[in-house]
């Protein structure tokens, strides 16, 4: 059975997609780095003239190859489970005090706990803590695996509406999202191309870790430049 064991993720209360990342990394400009993984059936860079990727089936590795100082988001996927990786390349990390100010505002029972695995525990409980969290989980400060959020029902519900305009802009209606279980389901007939982007959009729009079902139907290309 083919599976990507990409990191090892705490489960969310509620689970959904997608800020912050999963993991981050560093690599300087001008160099490698090298991660070991089971698999991964294909990557994509939001911004390949700061990052480059390869898959180095030999030795079951991805190497991030630094071309010049910046920030790179990766997606990468296998067996329909996504995630999410930032690289650094030659760049410190970046963190916002008056950020985090505002998510402890908006967000009155937000706990920080430095030196336990799980740094970061929180009640989503209206759209105005969601949306200060979505901008402090896009600075460094915390990976997926660090938080345990809550939401409350209707913040859920308001994030999928989120999740289904994104899908009604690249896909025009033809992909459906839904709260199950574990994580968002994603499913309906779909091109490579309006998959990468459904992905993205589904990434800029939702909080937590990316506990994605992704279900849609794609054909099988004869290449397909972002995978490995």
């Amino acid at each position: 059975m083919r599976r990507l064991l990409l990191i090892s993720l705490c489960f969310l209360s509620l689970p959904a997609a997608a800020w912050p990342v999963d993991w981050i990394h560093d690599v300087e400009a001008g160099k490698e780095k090298f991660i070991k993984l089971p698999r991964v059936d294909w990557f994509e860079v939001d911004d390949p003239q700061v990052l480059s990727v390869e898959w180095v089936p030999e030795s079951n590795e991805l190497m991030l190859i630094g071309l010049k100082a910046g920030r790179a988001t990766v997606l990468l996927g296998a067996d329909g489970k996504v995630a999410a990786w930032r690289v650094r390349v030659g760049t410190p990390p970046v963190t916002n005090d008056a950020v985090f100010l505002a998510a402890k505002k908006a967000c009155p029972d937000l706990a920080v706990t430095p030196m336990e695995d799980v740094k970061l525990t929180v009640t989503v409980k209206d759209e105005a803590c969601r949306k200060a969290l979505l901008a402090l989980f896009q600075t460094d400060a915390f990976e997926a695996r660090h938080l345990d959020l809550t939401f409350e029902g209707k913040v859920l519900q308001n994030q999928l509406r989120l999740v289904q305009d994104g899908l009604q802009l690249t896909t025009k209606g033809k992909v459906k999202a839904r709260y199950v279980g574990a994580g968002l389901v994603l499913d309906g007939p779909v091109t490579i191309a309006e998959h990468r982007k459904l992905l993205w959009e589904t990434l800029r729009r939702t909080l937590g870790r990316f506990a994605l079902d992704d279900q849609t139907e794609k054909p099988e290309p004869a290449a397909d430049a972002g995978s490995p």
